[in-house]
């Protein structure tokens, strides 16, 4: 079950989940990096911009792309970091979780999300990854087969730790 699904210790190599769940409060506690607006920043220049809900749409408007003639539906990611250097939007997915409950049903549907962003970010040849960041909580062997299918469809999880690398951000140095 852990197999894409890893703890989070290493907190120079990624990001840890642990107390904060905001990606760019994280980011910005990284030795080089500098949020401006949505833009991330390392050593000056710009690596990544990150999108939290409707403004992906607002990005996708300012490239002439109007979601509703490719999607019936708006998908509002908690987090999408679009990564400049591999020209890939990760659509990242925060899930914690101490009581069972309506989160158990999402994570079955990854795989239809991410299948929808692709075509989305089709028209600017942008390629998507869906990662969740989980609690502890869904390391308990009731969700094995719930992990299981999320590598089978292509996506991703860790627990409470998405490594740097993982997302072609440069990792800082000591």
């Amino acid at each position: 079950m852990i197999e894409k699904g890893k703890g989070g210790g290493n907190t120079i190599t990624g990001l840890n989940f642990e107390k904060e769940s905001d990606i760019l409060a994280l980011l910005k506690k990284q030795k080089g990096y500098k949020i401006n607006g949505n833009i991330i920043l390392y050593n000056g220049k710009e690596v990544a911009r990150s999108f939290k809900k409707n403004a992906l749409y607002k990005f996708l408007e300012s490239k002439k792309i109007d979601y509703k003639k490719i999607l019936s539906k708006k998908l509002l990611p908690d987090e999408a970091i679009y990564v400049i250097v591999n020209n890939t939007l990760f659509i990242i997915e925060v899930k914690f979780q101490k009581v069972a409950g309506s989160v158990d049903e999402k994570l079955q549907t990854c795989d239809f999300k991410r299948k929808q962003y692709a075509k989305l970010m089709a028209p600017l040849n942008i390629e998507v990854e869906y990662i969740y960041i989980l609690s502890d909580w869904f390391k308990h062997s009731s969700y094995k087969d719930v992990c299981d299918y999320i590598i089978s469809v292509g996506c991703q999880y860790y627990f409470k730790y998405l490594p740097l690398q993982k997302l072609g951000l440069p990792i800082p140095q000591k």
